[in-house]
């Protein structure tokens, strides 16, 4: 993998588990992988939001050597897998008979330890309020959100709107919510104004400007 710097992550999918696949990606020239090590990992963890601060930095402290390289290992060989189901069924609706090959994602699901406690909701007129926890034991539930997000995904998204961007050398996915569902570029800013561009650099080409 190339030293090229991570920069910030890219979270441009409309969809958390695509923005999941998302965390390798080619943003210029290079790939970069954000989840490359374990502190890769808890920065991208940190951008995404899906786990609160206090909670990473009590896991990154109690860690012992290597435990947050082999996570972060975890999650990369999660995230390959995933892309491999995402690319084998995107464009066509899901149905039943792939209930079948998620039979890993549901092991990670099994794993899952939440909770529920009455809390105080602050406000104008505080109020009590049932709210689900969920137990951070060790740097191996730093997978359980993820494992949630992308059974959201696979349960609630139609998969005839997941896209590959169409930029060239671009790995980035979304899914395409816009009207009519012409959406064809990760981001107008980067990967629809570089195809502008070379269009009218071939325009101009053919023209014998």
């Amino acid at each position: 993998m190339s030293s090229t710097p991570r920069g910030p992550a890219i979270f441009v999918a409309d969809a958390p588990a695509l923005d999941f696949l998302n965390s390798i990606a080619t943003p210029v020239d290079e790939p970069v992988d954000w989840i490359e090590d374990g502190a890769g990992w808890l920065a991208w963890l940190k951008q995404s939001g899906w786990v609160e601060d206090a909670v990473l930095e009590r896991l990154q402290a109690q860690a012992m050597p290597g435990e947050l390289e082999n996570v972060a290992a975890q999650a990369r060989s999660l995230r390959e897998w995933f892309r491999g189901f995402v690319l084998k069924y995107k464009g066509k609706p899901l149905d039943a008979s792939v209930l079948t090959e998620l039979e890993a994602l549901n092991r990670l699901l099994e794993r899952d330890e939440k909770y529920t406690q009455i809390t105080l909701q602050t406000g104008a007129t505080p109020s009590l309020a049932a709210q689900l926890q969920r137990r951070w034991r060790s740097p191996d539930s730093l997978l359980l959100p993820l494992g949630e997000v992308l059974a959201q995904f696979v349960s609630t998204e139609d998969f005839s709107n997941v896209k590959c961007c169409e930029g060239h050398a671009c790995t980035l996915m979304f899914v395409d919510h816009t009207r009519g569902r012409k959406r064809r570029w990760c981001s107008m800013a980067v990967c629809g104004n570089r195809a502008k561009a070379a269009a009218h650099r071939e325009r101009q080409k053919n023209l014998g400007v």
